[in-house]
């Protein structure tokens, strides 16, 4: 009996030390805010077999965690595993972190989804008329919300909602995987999103928005998998995003015909910068068409796209009213583009047969300069409106090297207004040449979002 204390005394020791010279594993994160509590979705009842459904494990843990709120917010850590859940929503001064080996996925039973009303400025949903799918990460009037991990996934599993779409069996909008609406301190980083049922990272009615980090994959062939979507925000960063999708890898927005019009709330003091894009069927960065509620002051910096129909798109017209001005755009590598630039006032698509024919936009003020393109099948579409021509055009230190089946003519150009310095090939005669003109682009550190303070957080 003794001989066999000492050997169980013995064990405990050794297994002790054995613990303890095991290195754990570091999970630093930056962000915006660090926080006092931390817990796990285990300690929610969460199983992560891929199979059962943790939605109400979610919804608990942020409910709980949420009076921690005046405490110095919480944490909710996701571990290694397949989390299968529905919709839940965010609470303020919260993190929820994503183990790098942690796979949120999405629900396909769509019976399941919570509906919303549509978005004020659009008035009607995207898909089909009303309501529509709450997304699977969800928020409203919060402050001080963290989405971030070590490059964890969230994968929308969105094949189901795609053969509906195109089967046009939807009763309402698909849902996105991120959308916090009416919120202010934002932050959503270094995450993998795959298979979106629709657009990706959807920020809404927002301020102070930083996105950065983020791989988000689609197949190019799925309907309207937008990569990210700001949405009536201001200040907002972009930044370090790599993007393959079947839609715009980020597209700017403000609201749609008279619904935005009315809501009146403008995207502004917009930085994007270092994104690289795949998307055959659409563009690298897309501004509107849904852009009523107005655009100003758009940075966009160090861009790549390959395979991608277009650099720089500007979609409106006739019944949007609003704006576009003060865009700028510098430092574009573009390999197989069918436009390198193009600009429209030919968008129809609108909510409903009530917008105002008399609602013209305003486009004004985009500066383009240091692009290099390369297979390229037309290098510019630039379409104003008759009697509403877009003004200010201005491009500089442009080299576009066409593809072998390229268009007979490069441009094409009606009802712009503009200049133009060291464009090859020359554009067309609307955009006249000067030869001292250089675009202009603000100082890289002049956006408010810029001044936004990070810290190293676990």
């Amino acid at each position: 009996l003794v001989l066999l204390l000492v050997f169980c005394v013995l064990g405990v020791v050794v297994s002790g030390g054995r613990r303890a010279r095991i290195k754990k594993e570091s999970l630093g994160y930056t962000a915006i805010s660090c926080r006092a509590h931390t817990a796990s979705i285990l300690d929610f009842g969460g199983v992560g077999d891929g199979d059962t459904l943790n939605t109400l494990a979610f919804r608990q843990a942020v409910d709980q965690l949420g009076r921690y709120g005046s405490d110095g917010g919480a944490q909710l850590f996701v571990p290694p595993g397949k989390w299968l859940t529905g919709s839940f929503n965010l609470t303020s001064h919260f993190t929820l972190f994503l183990h790098r080996d942690a796979v949120l996925l999405a629900s396909q039973d769509i019976e399941s989804w919570p509906l919303v009303d549509p978005l004020p400025s659009y008035g009607h949903g995207r898909d089909a008329p009303g309501g529509r799918y709450a997304s699977l990460i969800f928020g409203t009037n919060l402050t001080d919300v963290v989405i971030t991990g070590g490059n964890g996934t969230i994968d929308g599993q969105g094949e189901v909602w795609w053969e509906q779409f195109r089967g046009k069996k939807l009763k309402y909008t698909r849902p996105y995987l991120i959308e916090i609406m009416h919120s202010d301190n934002i932050q959503i980083s270094n995450l993998t999103l795959v298979n979106s049922p629709s657009w990706n990272v959807h920020p809404v009615y927002s301020s102070n928005v930083i996105i950065q980090g983020l791989t988000i994959l689609a197949p190019v062939t799925s309907p309207n998998t937008d990569g990210i979507n700001p949405d009536s925000c201001i200040n907002t960063r972009i930044e370090d995003n790599y993007v393959v999708s079947g839609d715009d890898c980020v597209a700017v927005k403000s609201g749609w015909d008279e619904y935005g019009i009315s809501y009146g709330m403008p995207t502004k003091h917009l930085t994007i910068r270092r994104l690289t894009c795949v998307s055959p069927y659409s563009a690298a960065i897309a501004i509107g068409s849904e852009m009523s509620g107005g655009i100003e002051d758009v940075r966009a910096q160090d861009i790549t796209a390959v395979g991608t129909e277009s650099g720089i798109r500007i979609k409106t017209g006739v019944g949007r009213g609003g704006f576009v001005r003060d865009v700028f755009v510098k430092g574009m590598d573009l390999h197989t583009m069918k436009w390198v630039f193009w600009i429209t006032g030919n968008y129809g698509s609108h909510a409903d047969g009530n917008y105002d024919p008399n609602a013209l936009p305003e486009i004004r003020g985009i500066n383009y300069r240091d692009v290099v393109a390369e297979n390229v099948s037309m290098a510019g579409r630039l379409e104003g409106i008759a009697g509403d021509p877009f003004t200010e055009i201005c491009m500089s230190n442009v080299t576009i090297s066409m593809a072998a089946k390229a268009k007979k003519y490069p441009w094409s150009c009606t009802d712009v207004q503009g200049v133009s310095s060291s464009v090859d090939p020359p554009p067309c005669d609307l955009l006249p040449g000067q030869a001292d003109e250089d675009c202009n682009f603000p100082s890289e550190d002049s956006a408010a979002i810029d001044a936004a303070p990070l810290q190293d957080c676990s």
